[in-house]
Parts: structure tokens; C-alpha cells; sequence
């Protein structure tokens, strides 16, 4: 930003203009910096709070991330098995079935747009090398042991498969769907563990 704040450009009106362009984005930065601070005081206070808790235990769910996705899913019991959580995100194949012929084609996208994205990012991680950082540590601290062991196990397999995926020669978008259906299975085994807020 700096950089383009000293650029010199040839007319005056050009500058304005950048200038404009400029404000805007920092007053998007500051606007978004606020939402997340507000997000830092009220969602301790939120009766959800302990879902949100659990899910910051995987890697790629920060507050703002955790707090997102446990709002937009509600209480996560409400769905019998994880493939219930994954068509109410739009994550199961398409069915085109015609007489004997059944034909899978590519995912609905007919679920919760923003759950979904939240997933998208947070599956972007599994490509790193699975390890425990220390803000995830930081996260961590006091969650009960079968959350960190299935924050370990998330990591772990979604890294292996998401690797072995594309070394297969498959797009890494169609990669990318694959590790988040799989992470709504995970999101929704971790989740069903947390007691139901009163």
C-alpha cells in the first residue's frame, strides 16, 4: 500500500482517483478489524461458545472462522450422520438417474454458502505438513484430550489424501472439494462430541 500511495503517476486526476481507491480499502481493513474485535468480546459471552472452542482445536479455524461456521451450522446433532451435514452444505454429488442408469456428476452447492467457504479455507491447510504451531497450541490449551487427538488426526489424513490426490494427476480444485466433504465429516465427529448448550 505504501508503495502505491508514493507512486507517481502522470495526472493529477489519476492520483485522486488512486487515493479514493486507497481509503476505501482502509476503511474495509478497519471495518473488518472491528466485526473481530467485537467477535473477541461477544462470542466468549455466546451459549455456542464451547462448539466454537472445540472446533479452534483444528488447524485452518481461527475465532473468526469457528465462530462463522458454528453459527451458520446451529447444533450440529441436529444432523443423524455426517452425510446429512454434508448435503445441507451442498457437498454431495448430483444424481441424474434414468431408468438403470445412475450418474454421479459434480457437487450440488445447494447448502450453506458461507459454512461451505469456511471449509474451503480451512482445508487449504492440509497441503502444509501437519504439526501442532504454537498458536494452534495456544488454541489447544485446556480442550479435552480426544479433541486435540482428533484435531491430530484431521491434519494427518487430510494432508496424506490431499497429496496422494493430486499426485494422481486430479485439479486441485477437485482436490480441494474432496478434503472439504471430508472435513465436514471431521467438523461433524467433533462437534457431536461437544455437550449441547443449555
Amino acid at each position: 500500500m505504501r508503495y502505491l500511495r508514493n507512486l507517481e503517476l502522470a495526472s493529477p486526476i489519476h492520483k485522486s482517483v488512486l487515493e479514493e481507491y486507497l481509503l476505501t480499502i482502509d476503511q474495509a481493513v478497519e471495518r473488518v478489524d472491528r466485526l473481530e474485535a467485537l467477535i473477541e468480546v461477544k462470542a466468549p459471552q455466546w451459549r455456542f461458545y464451547p462448539a466454537v472452542q472445540a472446533l479452534m482445536c483444528l488447524r485452518g479455524f481461527k475465532l473468526t472462522a469457528a465462530t462463522v461456521l458454528v453459527a451458520e451450522l446451529g447444533d450440529v446433532k441436529r444432523f443423524a450422520h455426517p452425510r446429512q451435514l454434508m448435503g445441507f452444505l451442498g457437498l454431495v454429488p448430483e444424481e441424474k438417474t434414468t431408468g438403470k442408469a445412475r450418474r454421479l456428476g459434480s457437487i450440488t452447492k445447494t447448502g450453506n454458502v458461507q459454512a461451505r467457504w469456511i471449509l474451503i479455507e480451512a482445508a487449504h491447510h492440509a497441503f502444509h505438513s501437519p504439526k501442532v504451531s504454537a498458536p494452534l497450541a495456544l488454541r489447544q490449551a485446556g480442550q479435552p484430550e480426544p479433541y486435540k487427538a482428533l484435531s491430530w488426526k484431521v491434519q494427518s489424513r487430510l494432508h496424506k489424501r490431499g497429496w496422494h490426490l493430486l499426485k494422481r494427476g486430479l485439479m486441485r480444485q477437485k482436490v480441494v472439494t474432496a478434503l472439504v466433504r471430508e472435513l465436514a465429516g471431521f467438523v461433524w465427529a467433533l462437534l457431536s462430541q461437544v455437550p449441547s448448550p443449555a
